[in-house]
């Protein structure tokens, strides 16, 4: 197998086609709000604010909250080596390394550029797994930080949020300054922005799971194992589905972000889940698996 990563053009063109809509879907969110009363400069200053917030503090947040802390390669010098050499063969200046104290068995990555990159693990992933499977992780969460998906998905999600508080605005404050406002000025905003997030959502929730079928393919070229990614991928699920939910809880935030959800089977969000089936991840692995074999 050719380990050398050439970039998914199927997602370039999928996170183009999905910004390019959500463009669109915002100008018209934002032209409604300033008919029923919203100024532009209000607008404005509102989005950029939370726009610059997600960019210079997205990555600092998510670390944060995952309780994630930055290790040394004296800590934990076989994770730095599999982390180094990966990010070498492939290009890559060599990330962050973090350690979340978690049983959960995952990993996730975060950052703007391949240069401020930070990849982590939790302390029950590196028990489950071997060298071989954890290294094929490693290498999905490395082809994340090339791709700069992180990036977009943080980005993409912002305009969900923003057209969020752009509503309670409109509604609680800039529709007070016209005489324009009745009972259906709040019925149309309300419709208008019911329709914004159902379809920011959507389009948020394709883009992630396509980006975790590149990154499969993505982590199992860098290391020519698919069969280990798949593997990992069912050890990672299997554990998960026997963890105490109040465990599950408390890493639930980072969903997006973790090679897989932490959710238990039953969970009903698993239906709006940021992921593909791990059947389906499996199987297109398997089949790669089968074509170098």
């Amino acid at each position: 197998m050719d380990t050398r990563w050439k970039g998914d053009s199927g997602l370039r063109v999928r996170m183009v086609l999905s910004f390019g809509i959500l463009g669109i879907l915002y100008v018209i969110f934002l032209s409604i709000l300033h008919y029923l009363g919203v100024g532009y400069i209000p607008l404005a200053i509102i989005a950029a604010v939370m726009i610059l917030a997600q960019w210079y503090f997205s990555d600092k947040i998510v670390l944060w909250s995952s309780g994630a802390k930055i290790i040394s390669r004296e800590e934990y010098p076989k994770l730095h080596e599999i982390v180094e050499r990966l990010s070498t063969n492939n290009g890559l200046p060599k990330p962050k390394v973090a350690m979340v104290n978690s049983n959960v068995p995952n990993a996730f990555a975060t950052g703007k550029s391949p240069k401020s990159s930070l990849v982590a693990v939790t302390t029950g992933l590196l028990e489950l797994l071997d060298d071989d499977e954890l290294e094929a992780v490693i290498g999905h969460e490395l082809t994340h930080v090339r791709s700069r998906d992180v990036l977009v998905l943080t980005l993409a999600s912002v305009f969900s949020t923003v057209a969020w508080y752009l509503m309670q605005f409109g509604f609680y404050g800039g529709m007070q300054t016209r005489n324009r406002n009745s009972a259906g000025s709040g019925v149309i905003v309300l419709l208008v922005a019911v329709v914004t997030w159902v379809l920011s959502f959507l389009i948020i929730r394709a883009i992630s799971r396509y980006r975790e079928y590149s990154a499969d393919r993505g982590g199992a070229i860098m290391t020519g194992k698919p069969d280990k990614l798949a593997t990992a991928l069912l050890k990672i699920s299997g554990k998960i589905k026997v963890i105490p939910p109040h465990e599950l809880k408390n890493v639930q935030k980072l969903n997006a972000f973790f090679i897989i959800p932490a959710l238990s089977g039953s969970s009903i969000a698993n239906l709006f889940s940021s992921h593909p089936p791990v059947e389906k991840r499996v199987q297109k692995l398997k089949e790669m698996q089968s074509g170098i074999e």
